[in-house]
């Protein structure tokens, strides 16, 4: 068995078991040793690992003639259970911080566990737009590559806002993460990862070459203007806004390529 714990331990299998059971709530074998120092570098990997069980539900569903707008829904309730929430939750406090007119007082607003109206309409406007930007997509095959976009470079997005901006807190999930990137080459990871995954999906989705191509640089562009945005607000991020940054990266860039 030594063998086996060498192999997993050198291509960091420890570090993708704890991003599957901190990005997901996708099982990981107990016995199998985790470490969550470094997840971060994962979190692209995430996206396309979810992305492809949305994907095979979404042609299953489509394939049996679900009707599209129902079919978008049961696809968009999977994506929520198969995160927890864990991103959505983010939207709701950034919101909540959002609407107070003093700056200052943002961070203790979305400290609070309790969720406000400005919380709660946002993540009901997030769970609507992706449906129904779902259902429009008149090329199914479109639509497939649409989520794997989405959820990859939506948490490229949440990569890229860790290795630029400052964190806004002493302690936190998002403080583990942004003391234990490494910049430069954990942002090569995971660009590496959904650029190459992106890629080669559209490829096997027939998607035409300019469409991957413009897809990509639009995709990348959206994520990196939504963490920027975000960052502005409040000079920097916290847990909170890295999962808002994922959520609504992830509806722009669905909507931007429902309008193809």
């Amino acid at each position: 068995m030594e063998w086996w714990r060498r192999w997993y331990f050198l291509w960091g299998g420890d570090s993708v078991g704890a991003a599957i059971l901190f990005y997901t709530r996708l099982p990981w074998p107990p016995s199998w040793p985790v470490n969550f120092d470094r997840i971060a570098r994962w979190i692209t990997l995430m996206g396309l690992l979810l992305s492809l069980i949305l994907l095979a539900l979404d042609l299953g569903l489509h394939w049996l003639g679900m009707d599209n707008l129902l079919q978008s829904a049961v696809v968009v309730s999977l994506w929520l259970a198969l995160t927890g929430g864990l991103h959505l939750d983010g939207v709701a406090d950034t919101a909540d911080g959002l609407a107070v007119t003093n700056p200052s007082k943002r961070l203790a607003v979305m400290q609070d566990s309790y969720t406000g109206a400005y919380g709660v309409m946002a993540i009901a406007v997030v769970l609507l737009l992706k449906t129904f930007a779902l259902a429009s997509f008149s090329d199914h095959g479109l639509a497939s590559w649409a989520l794997i976009m989405a959820l990859g470079w939506g948490r490229w997005g949440q990569l890229l806002a860790i290795a630029l901006y400052p964190y806004l807190k002493e302690e936190g999930k998002g403080a583990m993460h942004k003391r234990n990137l490494k910049p430069g080459q954990d942002l090569l990871l995971g660009t590496m990862i959904i650029v190459f995954g992106g890629v080669g999906m559209g490829y096997a989705l027939t998607i035409e070459p300019w469409l991957i191509l413009g897809a990509t640089g639009s995709s990348a562009l959206i994520a990196w203007a939504v963490g920027r945005w975000l960052a502005q607000q409040f000079k920097g991020h916290t847990g909170d806004t890295y999962g808002a940054v994922v959520e609504w990266s992830e509806v722009l860039i669905l909507l931007g390529l429902s309008l193809v």
